[in-house]
């Protein structure tokens, strides 16, 4: 098995580089640090290149600093599940806000995959993104039945509307018996993800940005109006500094990290599989979730292989777990699809997801220093979204928007150590049982 994400072997030209683990460069860049830009990025993932990309094309000098190579973290290595909503079901955004407010949160959902397809058009991508909608498959009868007053809900407050297909005609969509009703929603997308953040960068670098790669920030700190960032080649100083690590920020910004948790997302991915097979398992290429806690997720990709991936464990991913959930992965997988039983895995990887405490992402400024992430899962659009929305702030415009917030609190007795979770995993899995 290959121990490194399958899209990075998806890129033209030259096979990834194994050794290191590290996808394709994607464009020649310079390796020399400038001495002063306008605005330093830490992070080369969809939220900081397409903040360099608004930037630059507005004409400010723009850096982005890269520990890695472009695109290293969660942006090459998750499902390609481009979903409507936020990690938080609708239920829960109308009793945590009010009906106002989270038609507000939801709408910014939907805006954020239109921005994302304007971006993909504009720059003619070919990053394999297709609307293929999304289903939610029911783990448990009473899930089913709480599909019915979501699909409802959804109708009445939110103005959206999904299908319902029961257990007994799920074949139509996904070939299983593992679970007992569907819910589907028409709007979601996909794509490839290592495609789409390396076409990202392009679009970054001919607007005008710099991206270093492999030049992890050691320190940030700002003296007056000016950040000086030091980094394992050298200083930086910029007038403006976008922190975009999402789940892999790290002791060069202690405030961030106590913002947001690194939770482990494990994935494999089987060999290519016979069409006749394929049209067996999901027959409209849909992206699929399942309903619980601890939930799978998966997909088929343009070659014919199908990405199973989860919560394989509550932890955050270390050298020695990705094999070990890959196996879990892998029964998992079987026990959906029994007809992939015989289905050698090729790949398995993992990737951090940052979550809030509230489970709600964020952007704005903190310690004058600008920021946007915790994604919880669903990074692709708005990630890209809020990356340029932060941008646009930076040059100056004024920007409102209810994912905003100055004054977002660390999470108490919390310091970039995730001690917590394998209990918040405890409580989860007793959830998962329970309802």
């Amino acid at each position: 098995m290959k121990e490194y994400p399958y899209w990075w072997d998806s890129l033209p030209a030259v096979p990834a580089d194994t050794e290191n683990l590290e996808p394709r460069r994607p464009h020649a860049q310079p390796t020399a640090l400038p001495a002063r830009a306008d605005v330093a990025i830490v992070g080369a993932g969809y939220t900081g290149l397409a903040a360099a990309r608004h930037l630059s094309r507005g004409g400010a000098s723009v850096v982005v600093l890269e520990g890695g190579r472009v695109g290293w973290g969660a942006s090459s290595r998750n499902g390609g599940q481009v979903l409507t909503g936020m990690k938080l079901d609708p239920a829960t955004l109308v009793a945590r806000f009010g009906q106002a407010r989270a038609r507000e949160l939801f709408a910014a959902s939907l805006e954020s995959i239109v921005a994302l397809e304007r971006i993909i058009a504009d720059e003619a991508m070919q990053c394999e993104y297709e609307r293929t909608g999304h289903l939610v498959a029911a783990s448990k009868p009473s899930h089913f039945e709480a599909f019915r007053e979501e699909q409802s809900l959804l109708a009445h407050v939110f103005n959206h509307t999904v299908d319902l297909v029961s257990a007994a005609d799920q074949r139509t969509e996904l070939g299983s018996n593992a679970y007992h009703g569907l819910m589907v929603d028409e709007r979601s997308g996909a794509l490839n993800p290592a495609r789409y953040v390396n076409q990202l960068a392009g679009a970054a670098i001919r607007a005008g940005a710099s991206i270093i790669e492999e030049t992890p920030v050691r320190s940030v700190s700002r003296t007056g109006a000016v950040w000086t960032i030091a980094t394992s080649r050298g200083t930086v100083q910029a007038g403006e500094l976008l922190v975009a690590t999402n789940g892999y920020a790290s002791a060069a910004t202690p405030w961030l990290q106590r913002r947001f948790v690194p939770i482990g997302s494990y994935v494999i991915a089987t060999t290519p599989l016979a069409q006749d097979l394929i049209a067996t398992i999901i027959p409209k290429r849909r992206m699929v979730f399942d309903s619980k806690h601890f939930l799978h997720y998966f997909r088929l990709t343009s070659d014919r292989r199908l990405l199973f991936g989860g919560r394989a464990v509550f932890a955050k991913p270390t050298a020695d777990t990705t094999a070990r959930c890959a196996a879990i992965l892998q029964r998992d997988m079987v026990a959906v699809f029994p007809s992939l039983g015989a289905s050698p895995v090729e790949y398995g990887w993992s990737g951090n997801v940052a979550f809030t405490r509230d489970q709600m992402p964020r952007a704005g400024r903190l310690r004058g220093a600008f920021y946007a992430g915790g994604y919880c899962g669903h990074g692709i659009a708005m990630a890209t979204y809020l990356g340029t929305l932060v941008a646009r702030r930076m040059a100056g415009e004024q920007v409102d928007h209810p994912l905003f917030d100055d004054q977002f609190r660390a999470i108490p007795f919390y310091y970039g150590t995730p001690w917590f979770l394998p209990i918040a995993g405890a409580y989860y899995a007793l959830m998962d049982w329970l309802h």
